[in-house]
């Protein structure tokens, strides 16, 4: 058994999709029109078959107040694995991205976390 799909629920697919592949370097992989949403998904350019992230939107009742007791509480949503948390945090700085937690060394994993602009938190991630 693998991950063949994760969801991050966002407020907007368009500037989701935009965020996700223009500024966190991810790359298109679905797009299918279901009425007034798609089944959008990305992947990592480095493993373009492996698992996709669903651009879900967040419609559901449960999601907003679940996304902003997170946000609130400064807790990330989900982890991407980066090979150097201080170079990514440099570059996605330079971008405008926003953080809330600047790299954090805790032995041996570095961290971060960024705001998505979708309304999350995401941690980027590395482990020696």
């Amino acid at each position: 058994m693998r991950i063949h799909l994760s969801s991050v629920c966002v407020d907007d697919q368009d500037n989701a999709l935009r965020f996700y592949t223009e500024v966190l370097g991810f790359v298109k992989k679905t797009e299918v029109p279901l009425g007034e949403h798609r089944w959008l998904t990305v992947v990592s350019p480095e493993d373009p078959d492996g698992t996709e992230l669903l651009l879900e939107p967040d419609g559901h009742p449960a999601v907003k107040p679940f996304k902003a007791a997170l946000v609130d509480d400064g807790i990330p949503v989900t982890s991407f694995a980066v090979d150097d948390v201080h170079a990514e945090f440099n570059r996605l700085r330079e971008l405008g991205v926003r953080f809330t937690q600047e790299p954090l060394e805790m032995g041996s994993v570095t961290t971060a976390v960024l705001d998505d602009t979708c309304g999350n938190l995401i941690q980027i991630v590395h482990s020696e």
